[in-house]
């Protein structure tokens, strides 16, 4: 299926060209599964990029987590990651203002290289965006911003009154906003979330496993499918594949789950 059908008047209204290169790879992959690759080595980024690349849409990379991290090899897995057909998320969560944060996507990571979206907290106010967009500008690259609206977390600060309809005040006006992060663990706050911000942008969700309920050091976990029919657009992936004694047949298991999810829900 294009992906302009798929996802119906979203295709359209999407103000961001990332939130339409997204699509058309889930659409490709049939699959919204972004898989949160937490690991420590190099070399287990690549095995598993091998493992789970055909039914994945997005690797969430922590790059500052490698053990083993190296420039030049860090470049050759992102060509990997690109070869499976899967867009680069850099989940760096910044903070800081504009200015810095223009900065910090060079640096030693230089992440406004290789990174096709990075997430970003909005408590240092609106310019971070303007800051993080400009850092691709300076290379000549495009990206999209996450901004955190929600956690899955227990006992987070974003779940304070207002918090969340500021966020969503101040992305959803920003074409350089992607979307927002969503509570994966919590169908209600995500079909909450999706009645504020409308169709034009994205969420996605961790906070999502098969296996619903608690998870170490406070995490939660709730069910992906009810997380896509609620308004998630992505489901964001981690110990459930990679922690699992057959990460390709989960990975399998959920984009076959993400996928259905998605048709019966509609592109809204």
């Amino acid at each position: 299926m294009e992906a302009s059908e798929v996802w119906g008047p979203r295709w359209k209204m999407c103000d961001n060209s990332l939130a339409r290169r997204y699509m058309e790879v889930a659409s490709r992959k049939q699959s919204l599964v972004v898989l949160a690759a937490d690991l420590r080595t190099m070399g287990d980024l690549k095995s598993m990029i091998n493992l789970v690349g055909p039914h994945i849409a997005a690797l969430k990379t922590h790059v500052d987590l490698v053990d083993d991290w190296d420039a030049e090899e860090w470049g050759e897995l992102c060509h990997h990651a690109k070869k499976h057909d899967l867009l680069i998320f850099e989940d760096r969560k910044f903070a800081d203002i504009g200015k810095i944060s223009r900065g910090q996507m060079a640096g030693a990571y230089d992440i406004r290289s290789w990174s096709d979206i990075v997430t970003a907290h909005g408590i240092s106010g609106p310019d971070i965006v303007d800051g993080l967009c400009a850092g691709w500008s300076d290379v000549d690259r495009e990206g999209g911003v996450l901004l955190l609206a929600q956690m899955s977390s227990r006992g987070n600060l974003l779940e304070i009154p207002g918090y969340t309809d500021a966020m969503v005040a101040a992305g959803c006006s920003h074409s350089g906003v992607f979307g927002f992060i969503g509570n994966g663990s919590n169908s209600d706050d995500v079909a909450s979330l999706r009645s504020r911000v409308g169709d034009k942008k994205m969420i996605w969700t961790p906070g999502v496993n098969i296996a619903i309920g608690d998870g170490e050091m406070g995490q939660r976990y709730g069910d992906p499918r009810k997380a896509v029919l609620s308004g998630s657009d992505g489901i964001i992936v981690g110990s459930g594949i990679h922690g699992v004694n057959n990460p390709r047949g989960a990975a399998e298991e959920y984009a076959l789950v993400s996928w259905e999810a998605l048709l019966e829900r509609g592109g809204f």
